[in-house]
């Protein structure tokens, strides 16, 4: 080795003898990495959103690997899985039976409909479970719409609130603990705000789906409750959601929905879907103190199942990593059809002791 060689050799290893700051001392053993750990992850984030029919038996989803429609018999089996798993929080989506779909979507409020029949099972049984629902004219539309459709094709934003006020009292009426505004219509959080207030439901929470975006992730979720717009009509239906869902270039308008939300009375935010959107997330967590929720979606869902039935990642340690970015991008709660497997993997992570790991 030549004398000048070796000279460059000592001035570099002298050089690092100078580095001050070593931000690998801090992740040298298990032990320390998880004393320095920032962000948590427990079965308490998580709402384990529900399919339901109302008819017998279980029907699996093909595009959703291991989810099925639910029927109210499978649905309370499945409830208690999760309560057994540690997940207290569901949301439960109606696929309702075509017969019962019409233009003004009155079934989404009829006392005895199939969602206002599970939350009184559910909370008949399990009085402290916490029961989400959905609060949105899609699954009831004959037109497939979140909100009332004229003859024009115009979704109608005033006369779509008047029905989910009624929808979301039924939903109050039945048991439910939370309602879950979907729908993206203008001014709906103080419209139904006003509506549970006044009939005597001030202690029912609100969950606004505050930054739903018009995204191309929901596919899955649309082929379980068949709730797509519907063409080829009578009259013109718009194919897409987006002169209601926001669009998926902007996050300042985002902030908009999330002041307006505050303003009216919201005491959770949604942001939908969630890993997609973590700069949303993140802009709503430093712009407002309101409790933050995110959807994992059912195109997030499906994209790693089937990633992981190939064979080409493992299921377990992605599930775990997008969950703790979300929580990581500041959302409290986190819908997710992995819930009870998350669940199940973070009690069995708990159990292993950090002293035991050599590295």
């Amino acid at each position: 080795v030549s004398t000048q060689s070796t000279g460059k050799a000592e001035s570099t290893m002298a050089s690092f003898s100078e580095m001050l700051s070593r931000p690998r001392r801090n992740r040298k053993s298990p032990i320390i990495r998880e004393g320095l750990r920032e962000t948590f992850l427990t079965p308490a984030h998580f709402v384990l959103p529900l399919f339901i029919h109302d008819k017998e038996g279980n029907v699996p989803v093909t595009s959703l690997p291991g989810r099925s429609r639910l029927s109210l018999a499978g649905m309370m089996e499945e409830v208690e899985g999760a309560i057994a798993d540690g997940v207290h929080m569901i949301e439960v989506f109606p696929a309702t039976d075509d017969a019962l779909k019409t233009a003004m979507a009155e079934e989404s409020y009829n006392p005895e409909g199939l969602v206002q029949r599970a939350i009184r099972m559910l909370k008949g049984k399990w009085p402290q479970l916490v029961v989400v629902t959905d609060v949105a004219l899609d699954p009831y539309n004959a037109d497939g719409h979140d909100g009332l459709v004229d003859e024009n094709g115009v979704i109608l934003n005033d006369e779509t609130i008047e029905i989910l006020c009624k929808q979301a009292v039924s939903h109050a009426e039945a048991g439910a603990d939370i309602i879950a505004p979907s729908d993206m219509m203008d001014g709906r959080v103080a419209a139904i705000r006003r509506a549970l207030d006044t009939q005597g439901f001030s202690d029912v929470s609100i969950l606004s789906y505050t930054a739903k975006y018009a995204s191309a992730l929901y596919g899955p979720f649309r082929e379980a409750l068949d709730s797509a717009p519907r063409e080829g009509g009578e009259k013109p239906i718009p194919p897409h959601k987006r002169s209601y869902q926001m669009d998926p270039a902007n996050r300042r308008e985002a902030l908009r929905e999330c002041a307006l939300d505050e303003s009216e009375g919201a005491d959770f935010m949604m942001v939908k879907p969630a890993v997609p959107y973590l700069d949303v997330i993140m802009a709503l967590r430093e712009h407002s103190s309101i409790p933050i929720a995110a959807y994992h979606v059912s195109g997030e869902y499906s994209m790693i199942k089937a990633a992981s039935l190939n064979g080409w990642i493992d299921e377990r340690s992605v599930v775990l990593e997008q969950l703790m970015s979300i929580r990581r991008a500041g959302a409290d709660l986190i819908f997710t059809y992995f819930a009870r497997d998350a669940a199940r993997w973070l009690a069995e992570d708990a159990a292993k002791s950090s002293f035991q790991a050599r590295f």
